[in-house]
């Protein structure tokens, strides 16, 4: 079992920055894989960035390469995202994801349904 908790969302202004956090506990955290995605209102959850287990990978949607930023600290069991240049259409509910895969290639996942956990998600607003 993984349990997520992000927190960090809030409302911002078009081209401030914001950092998400997400804090995990459970099986060890080095043993998984994770993500960030979000889901904007009437539309479907997205994914936003992946980074295996040991940070070896990284990968990011095409709408916000360049912008975000994800990181974890295995030490501390959390994973983070760090958003730059930040556009209203960046607008929704952010969540992490865990995905438990035995593979350690540092292969990364990018469909929700490829996640085990999942956190309850913070909310980020920019405005125009």
């Amino acid at each position: 079992q993984v349990q997520l908790v992000e927190s960090g969302g809030g409302l911002v202004q078009t081209g401030d920055s914001l950092k998400l956090a997400c804090a995990a506990s459970g099986r060890p955290f080095s043993s998984y894989d994770l993500g960030w995605f979000r889901q904007a209102p009437g539309k479907d959850r997205e994914f936003v960035a992946a980074i295996s287990r040991r940070s070896t990978n990284t990968n990011y949607a095409d709408s916000v390469k360049g912008r975000f930023t994800i990181s974890r600290d295995n030490a501390k069991n959390t994973v983070s995202l760090h958003m730059n240049t930040l556009k209203p259409e960046d607008t929704a509910v952010y969540y992490c994801a865990a995905v438990i895969s035995p593979y350690t290639d540092g292969r990364l996942y990018f469909v929700g349904s490829q996640y085990d956990y999942w956190g309850q998600g913070t909310q980020v607003t920019v405005s125009s």
